[in-house]
């Protein structure tokens, strides 16, 4: 179908130098901080919270598939999150919305470091636990989107691919903070890391929201916004309506083609930890430890890929991550099964910057760029959070019912079923129109002569 957009406007560097700098600053530190708090959770998932907030009587791994279906409760409200943020974000700005956002990440996770176990106050504390993955899901639907977009925004179109990219490895360098720290109480003896150990790194995000806080309140309001507020083309309809009626293929392949990405990256950081721990051939903290590294690496990776994007097309850089995905998912899971720990590490390093990378760099612009200035808060939030839903959010309990159905004698269902989900993702990637070369179209939809353009 076709949408009113504007002609391409040329690239004026509205926002200044500093102030970019600023923006993407801003952007990848508030990120992390909020990425930390939300997958903190993950990498506790499988470790602690079994242990803690079910009875002691209860199956092991009963337990475990409990607390990855709480995991799933906030993967679960991240759409809605996004939908509700979207909202206010297209219509009154970014900023004010990822100041929101940070501080109710920040809140809940000194809440879950407070709360008491099942031990003490029965079944409230995982009534509790769902409730608090809840709001932590309301507040990352809000955040990915708004930060992608404060960094996007903030650059020239020439290089929006790796600007976006800036805030998306906000998501590893979180997940750097949440393992290592996690990892460092993980040595303790059980007895001390089950009842206080785990507690300090969620306790620890109060000082980092501080410093996001402060990052969040010094940057200024996207510039694309700006212009379209100027223009008098915000503060007006339903954004969620809006993107439902002139983006629906667009919304859905963007959707589709962040499921695979994701899978990897939960499957990774939550399902495989205590999968390679429970081997014998690594200890809990190492293969925290082993993904730590990884991670760092996947740091460096996602910036080089979106840099690729930028240079050669989404399209074409996403299509080959899904090829090499497909290619090298076997070998990653024959490495965790090795029993060696150099080749666990080296898994790790397989999943991380190569696998999930390659296919994930790109996609701040390759979704940014699908969507108008007036209504890209909500379209981003709502693809990428329903994308997240089917990929990361399940990617725990899938993993431990193919584990299972397989009598737990091997992982090739696992990767399997990742292979399937890779090829869907590539599919919509093949099936989406290329966006680098006019994503100067869709930038900004305030013109006095509007042109047609065929949406996905």
């Amino acid at each position: 179908m076709s949408t009113e957009l504007t002609p391409p406007q040329p690239d004026t560097g509205a926002a200044t130098q500093k102030d970019s700098r600023r923006a993407l600053i801003s952007s990848f530190l508030g990120s992390t901080v909020e990425y930390y708090d939300f997958l903190l959770y993950g990498a506790a998932a499988g470790l602690v919270f079994p242990a803690l907030f079910f009875p002691k009587s209860m199956d092991a791994s009963l337990g475990a598939t409990l607390s990855f279906v709480i995991l799933l409760a906030g993967y679960l409200a991240r759409p809605v999150g996004g939908i509700l943020f979207g909202h206010f974000g297209d219509r009154v700005g970014r900023k004010n919305m990822l100041v929101i956002t940070l501080v109710m990440m920040g809140a809940v996770s000194v809440c879950i470091g407070l709360m008491p176990t099942y031990e003490t106050i029965g079944v409230a504390a995982p009534i509790i636990l769902v409730g608090l993955r809840i709001i932590q899901g309301l507040a990352v639907g809000g955040e990915w989107a708004g930060a992608t977009l404060m960094a996007a925004e903030h650059v020239g179109h020439r290089r929006r691919g790796i600007a976006a990219s800036i805030a998306v490895t906000g998501g590893p360098t979180g997940s750097v903070l949440a393992t290592l720290i996690l990892a460092l109480f993980a040595g303790l003896p059980d007895e001390q890391f089950l009842s206080w150990g785990w507690r300090i790194p969620f306790l620890l995000s109060a000082a980092l929201v501080v410093v996001g806080l402060y990052l969040r309140y010094s940057v200024t309001e996207s510039p694309d916004f700006a212009a379209a507020r100027t223009a008098d083309d915000v503060h007006t309809g339903v954004p969620i309506l809006r993107v439902i009626r002139q983006y629906p293929l667009s919304s859905l392949y963007g959707m589709l083609a962040v499921a695979g990405p994701l899978f990897m990256q939960a499957l990774l950081a939550v399902w495989v930890v205590p999968y390679v721990a429970a081997g014998g051939a690594v200890a809990r903290q190492d293969a925290l430890y082993m993904l730590t590294f990884s991670s760092v690496l996947h740091i460096f990776a996602i910036p080089f890929f979106a840099w690729l994007s930028d240079r050669y097309g989404r399209r074409p850089v996403m299509l080959t991550g899904a090829a090499v995905a497909v290619v090298l998912v076997f070998p990653m899971f024959a490495l965790f099964n090795s029993n060696n720990p150099w080749l666990i590490a080296l898994g790790f390093i397989v999943g991380n910057p190569i696998i999930q990378a390659s296919m994930y760099g790109p996609i701040g612009a390759f979704l940014a760029e699908k969507f108008a200035t007036r209504d890209r808060y909500t379209g981003v939030s709502l693809t990428f959070q329903l994308g997240s839903v089917l990929g990361a959010g399940t990617a725990p309990l899938m993993a431990n019912w193919l584990f299972e159905l397989d009598n737990k004698s091997s992982t090739t269902y696992i990767a399997c079923y990742f292979i399937a989900l890779t090829l869907v993702s590539a599919l919509a990637v093949y099936l989406s129109k290329e966006t680098l070369r006019r994503h100067a179209q869709v930038a900004s939809p305030v013109t006095a002569t509007p042109v047609s353009v065929t949406a996905d």
